[in-house]
């Protein structure tokens, strides 16, 4: 009996000892938000490097930003066209590098300001001497042809020569910039616009120093933004982004990054 009472002590206490030590559920980290963003190849702000790893100024500074924001990001990647279209259908949640209008506000919400960028026109070398005029304008309305990328946006003077019934045939559309380097070389246009420094990178890498130089000619510089789908994402989540990168900014991470790329 004695034996007996023993043994039923003993299973209470290890069934005690048992109930304490009971493991709790491992907790999975889960970040607050995610982004998907889209990019198309416009080296050096945003491009597929080896491995297949997405770089680029614009890329580094959305990371930091969303960084601050406890959020991820991954991406797509598309010409400028296919993201437009993706953007406005909400399956991409942003973009980088855009340029603010009045038609994309329709359908996309846009960041404070990032930084700012310039366009040049690039023509063939040894033609320098061929282009003595000093703007766009005077560009097309001699007669010159100029190849641009479908859907850029390069500001309004641009703008409305592009819908002018005369000169808009003299605006020839690519729907990347490295097909109006090819043109270029082809004499199917006479000069492109495009980035200065996505220009320079263009030819650096495709090493057409001897045939393809920047002119002259330059639009007025203008501000660049992230722009957001008003499909997948609220005006909250903007707000957020644009109080990040203000914590970006003040940290000093902003001008490093920008330096990194020469800007």
């Amino acid at each position: 009996m004695k034996k007996m009472l023993l043994l039923m002590s003993c299973v209470v206490l290890l069934s005690a000892c048992s109930d304490s030590y009971v493991e709790e559920p491992s907790q999975t980290y889960e970040p607050s938000c995610q982004l998907r963003l889209g990019f198309d190849a416009w080296e050096p702000y945003q491009y597929l490097d080896v491995g297949n790893v997405v770089r680029g100024l614009d890329v580094e500074l959305v990371q930091a930003v969303a960084s601050k924001m406890d959020c991820t990001i991954t991406t797509q990647q598309a010409t400028w066209t296919e993201l437009l279209d993706r953007l406005q259908e909400g399956e991409v949640d942003m973009l980088v590098g855009a340029s603010r209008t009045e038609q994309r506000e329709e359908f996309a919400r846009f960041s404070d300001s990032y930084r700012k960028e310039q366009f040049t026109l690039f023509i063939r070398t040894g033609e320098l001497h061929r282009f003595t005029m000093h703007t766009v304008e005077d560009f097309v309305r001699r007669g010159h042809r100029l190849g641009v990328v479908n859907q850029y946006y390069y500001g309004d003077e641009v703008q409305e020569l592009y819908s002018d019934e005369e000169l808009g045939p003299r605006f020839v559309g690519a729907m990347i910039g490295e097909l109006n380097l090819a043109r270029l070389l082809d004499d199917d246009i006479d000069g492109f616009l495009e980035d200065s420094f996505v220009g320079a990178s263009m030819i650096r890498r495709k090493g057409m120093h001897e045939y393809v130089m920047p002119s002259d000619i330059q639009l007025p510089a203008s501000n660049v933004y992230v722009m957001f789908s008003r499909e997948s994402v609220d005006q909250e989540t903007v707000e957020r982004f644009n109080e990040a990168l203000h914590e970006v900014r003040e940290s000093g991470l902003h001008a490093d990054i920008m330096s990194r790329y020469g800007l």
